[in-house]
């Protein structure tokens, strides 16, 4: 009796160590220097990509339609991305405008998309391509500065482990029975090997949680680790809950910070973590074939303005097809988003919210002395801003030298719109 009394002590001062250690998390210079360059970036490419683009009808088709474990197992034969070159992905995203790159490296059907030993599940094992794209992106990303991300899903509707079951991939087969702390170690294998083989890794994208969200996951013990194995590292994760000790920035998916139309996102914007919106370019993560709803550079540019008006990055998603290219649609898209930043970029790298909250005629950001107000749609020959107490001396519009009148009272500042729109986003310069 005085044994086990003793060892439900210990655990008890094991657990409460844990609770303790995680609520004490103490960002390094690394990951706080990390932080800022985060939130000054504002711009990423998300790819989601895996053996679920041979059947080219997204990401989660193996939940979707219901197919078994041993049929999907059959899917990595036809998975040969002989056309995959990560310099033109990169050079891509680069000439976008982006400053980063979230790659799935391994979704919810568990099939782990680079060269890992903790299962044969992987694109090297089963795949005739037999090759790591995410050691070739990481090297691609690191010789031309561009930061990398790693999508990792906590949620597997593949491994046996993973069990019990969660509240999707109910139909693959699986049997009723998993060793879940097996299944925990798992994936903090992966991630050391992530953390380990593939240079500095600027982030780490989770996703999944939501699947069980009332099971143990012991992310204070796997953040952790990611912060031993790598400082500088960040960690976001797409619970759809308020953020969780360790976490180094917020993410909303297919909403601005605080809303809820899609109706993932519940929590409202917590503390002053760096901020990241995600959202498709046309309605698909994966590649999907019949997806023809593509939004335009216009919708994307002004997703953009207003996730910097809001003090958020965003990060827009492509989903290759299964060999390996970029559909020419979302090239196009990107390079229109790219010529535009060329030109207007200032005002939103390295900006802040500006002193206005966002109206429906847009949003305003804000770096040193300059007020950058971003009229999307304007609705009136004359506009009234309130919320600046600064003393302002002169209006202009962006990248010309047209000086506005203005009036500057009480009320706040009155100026006149110009009748001529310039490309997608009238920006008027506040000094």
């Amino acid at each position: 009796m005085k044994i086990y009394r003793k060892s439900i002590i210990l655990f008890c001062f094991v657990i409460f160590a844990l609770k303790i250690s995680a609520q004490n998390y103490k960002p390094t210079a690394q990951n706080l220097e990390a932080r800022k360059w985060f939130e000054d970036a504002k711009f990423g490419l998300f790819i989601h990509w895996g053996v679920y683009s041979t059947l080219a009808n997204g990401e989660w088709v193996m939940h979707t339609q219901k197919i078994a474990k041993k049929d999907y197992e059959k899917l990595p034969a036809f998975f040969n991305p002989t056309e995959f070159n990560a310099k033109e992905w990169v050079s891509m995203a680069k000439a976008a405008g982006m400053k980063y790159i979230t790659i799935t490296t391994r979704h919810h059907d568990g099939f782990s998309m680079y060269n890992t030993n903790q299962s044969d599940w992987n694109i090297i094992k089963l795949t005739p391509y037999k090759k790591d794209p995410i050691k070739s992106l990481a090297d691609e990303c690191h010789a031309q500065g561009i930061k990398l991300f790693f999508y990792y899903s906590l949620l597997d509707w593949y491994r046996d482990d993973y069990f019990p079951l969660g509240n999707t991939g109910q139909f693959s087969g699986r049997p009723d029975k998993g060793d879940w702390n097996n299944y925990l170690n798992f994936m903090n294998a992966q991630l050391t090997e992530l953390l380990t083989n593939y240079g500095e890794v600027a982030g780490i994208w989770f996703d999944g949680f939501w699947d069980k969200k009332d099971s143990d996951w012991k992310l204070n013990e796997t953040y952790e680790l990611i912060h031993k194995l790598q400082p500088q590292c960040l960690i976001g994760n797409n619970h759809h809950e308020a953020i969780k000790e360790g976490e180094d920035f917020q993410m909303f998916e297919k909403d601005l910070p605080g809303a809820n139309t899609a109706g993932f996102n519940k929590e409202s914007v917590i503390g002053s973590l760096p901020l990241e919106t995600c959202e498709t370019m046309n309605n698909s993560w994966g590649f999907n074939l019949k997806d023809d709803k593509y939004k335009s550079a216009k919708d994307i540019i002004h997703y953009l303005v207003k996730a910097a008006g809001n003090n958020a990055n965003l990060l827009v998603n492509v989903g290759p097809m299964s060999n390996g290219k970029i559909q020419p649609e979302f090239i196009d898209t990107l390079q229109k988003i790219g010529k535009w930043l060329a030109k207007y970029g200032e005002t939103i790298y390295g900006t802040k919210a500006g002193p206005i909250a966002p109206r429906s005629w847009g949003v305003t950001t804000q770096k040193n002395n300059k007020i950058y107000v971003h009229l999307l749609n304007p609705e009136d020959n004359a506009l009234l801003l309130q919320g600046i107490s600064q003393k302002i001396k002169s209006i202009s519009i962006y990248g010309t030298s047209s000086k506005l009148k203005f009036q500057q009272d009480n009320l706040g500042i009155t100026v006149m719109i110009p009748k001529i729109l310039q490309d997608y986003d009238t920006i008027l310069v506040l000094e």
